[in-house]
């Protein structure tokens, strides 16, 4: 696979200052002024200082450079952990002279451990600038923790070019947009136009997304725009946001911590689309599941329960829902013993497809999810450690 390029009108510095050990842990990307940027962050009631700091800067609807330290949160650390941030965003601002306001910044890790400053603030005096990189695979490896691989996905839109970068692999049970996530183009768009367009993507792909239900106190997703391309239809730009951030989710859920399947849920005939999207995280959020896919275990009574355990969906009513596992269905048509056996088969592969039709409307949604291995029990029983 050959190395994916920033959009045109982004650089990118990135670096080790020795956070954790001898890998990349510092990004910072940059465009050549101020432009039109959206974000959407996590509602976790412990959100850390790089979420509040980059709410307050996005507001306006513009910057121009994003940071990212990785394998250190910054979480639950006080007024000191504010104070951190907020001054490696006033150095950065200095260093591209431009205003901390417009300088974005995002931290994933251990919570519950400051910032090393001295580390920070001797790389951050101390680096050569301008920025030269241009390389999203660098950057993309910059922000990893405990990923397996670095995560890119690129798509356009007319003349324009969209390329994601996307890390995360655990505590990933989004509840605004998800992760570490951010969305370069060189298109032309306004504020006005991008928030909203970014919001409705997020929703179908990174918001679709869970690896263990477990919400992140720094997920962070943003879309930054260079304009260098020009105008292009925004139908146009919609659509590439939502093919590469599907992409990256798709690659997010396949690397879940211990991960060994990708699993997909879609749940139609709902009443409306929130209630597919409930039922679909039921499903894919249920360890019963997670597991029977694992063992590929064809126990497709698990799903049942897990669309039942909906006790507040009373419109949801057992003889009017259809269960399918890829093309198979298993209820109400049950599987005899040679059926089952093809299941097997079919749940012993890199992804599983799992279909629910409520039979109640025209609602319908798709989420995206793994399985749960005992890799995922061993790298967070050690994480600290």
């Amino acid at each position: 696979m050959g190395m994916t390029e920033l959009p045109p009108g982004f650089v990118a510095h990135v670096a080790n200052i020795g956070i954790k050990d001898d890998t990349k842990d510092l990004l910072i990307l940059t465009a050549a002024d101020p432009s039109p940027a959206a974000g959407v962050f996590t509602r976790s009631r412990f959100a850390g200082p790089s979420v509040l700091i980059s709410q307050d800067h996005i507001a306006d609807g513009s910057a121009r450079a994003f940071v990212v330290i990785s394998k250190n949160a910054n979480v639950a650390t006080g007024p000191e952990g504010r104070a951190n941030a907020e001054e490696v965003v006033a150095i950065i601002a200095r260093k591209l002279d431009c205003e901390p306001e417009q300088v974005l910044i995002a931290s994933t890790g251990v919570i519950g451990v400051p910032y090393p400053m001295e580390l920070v603030r001797n790389h951050l005096r101390d680096m050569a600038e301008p920025f030269t990189s241009t390389s999203a695979d660098d950057a993309a490896r910059a922000m990893m923790t405990t990923d397996t691989h670095h995560k890119v996905a690129s798509g356009a839109a007319g003349e324009a070019v969209v390329v994601g970068l996307a890390k995360g692999v655990g505590m990933i049970e989004p509840d605004m947009a998800t992760l570490i996530v951010v969305l370069t183009t060189d298109a032309a768009v306004s504020a006005e136009v991008l928030d909203p367009m970014f919001r409705r993507v997020v929703d179908r792909t990174f918001n679709a997304l869970s690896v263990d239900t477990d919400t992140s106190t720094s997920d962070t997703a943003v879309v930054l725009t260079s304009g260098a391309a020009g105008p292009v239809d925004a139908g146009a730009l919609e659509e590439a946001f939502y093919a590469v951030a599907l992409d990256l989710t798709r690659q997010l859920a396949a690397d879940g911590e211990g991960a060994e399947t990708l699993i997909v849920v879609s749940v139609e005939g709902a009443r409306d689309d929130a209630q597919a999207k409930r039922v679909a995280k039921a499903i894919v959020n249920s360890p019963l599941v997670k597991t029977a896919v694992h063992g590929a275990d064809p126990n497709w009574g698990r799903v049942a329960m897990a669309i039942g355990k909906c006790s507040d969906e009373t419109d949801i009513h057992q003889d009017r829902v259809t269960i399918s596992f890829g093309s198979s269905e298993v209820y109400p048509r049950l599987a005899d013993a040679e059926g089952l056996a093809v299941l097997a088969k079919y749940l012993a592969g890199d992804e599983v497809e799992i279909h629910a039709d409520l039979g109640i409307g025209e609602g319908a949604f798709t989420v995206y999810g793994c399985d749960l291995t005992d890799g995922y029990v061993h790298i967070n029983a050690d994480y600290t450690t």
